[in-house]
């Protein structure tokens, strides 16, 4: 490592001397409108266009199928399912008992409408 006063350095300044302190904000209050608002405009909150409709993931199907590599994959459910497969053809019945699994999922066909009926 290097000293600070190394000759293969080409700033001839010492680095003390270029040190000064930043200049500090002035101290204002923020009370009142945002600056750049006009007087008697409405500056409400309008609702998050990203807003979800009230659906949400309840099963996840992930497969890893490298080239020339066994494929794997992995069903995951929010009401406990958690199976896994290595290989084409198990993982070919995993993805079809998974797409299975949302017929028969309590999380997505709630058990009082079946009762009822």
């Amino acid at each position: 490592m290097t000293g600070p006063n190394s000759p293969h350095l080409d700033c001839r300044t010492p680095a003390d001397a270029r040190l000064h302190a930043a200049p500090q904000p002035v101290d204002a209050t923020a009370v009142g409108d945002r600056k750049g608002v006009a007087e008697g405009v409405p500056t409400a909150v309008h609702p998050d266009p990203r807003r979800g409709d009230g659906r949400y993931p309840v099963a996840w199907l992930h497969i890893v199928a490298p080239r020339g590599a066994v494929p794997t994959a992995t069903s995951k459910c929010l009401c406990g399912r958690d199976r896994s497969a290595i290989g084409h053809a198990r993982v070919l019945a995993l993805i079809t008992d998974h797409e299975a699994h949302r017929d028969t999922c309590p999380l997505r066909t709630p058990q009082e409408g079946r009762a009822a009926a």
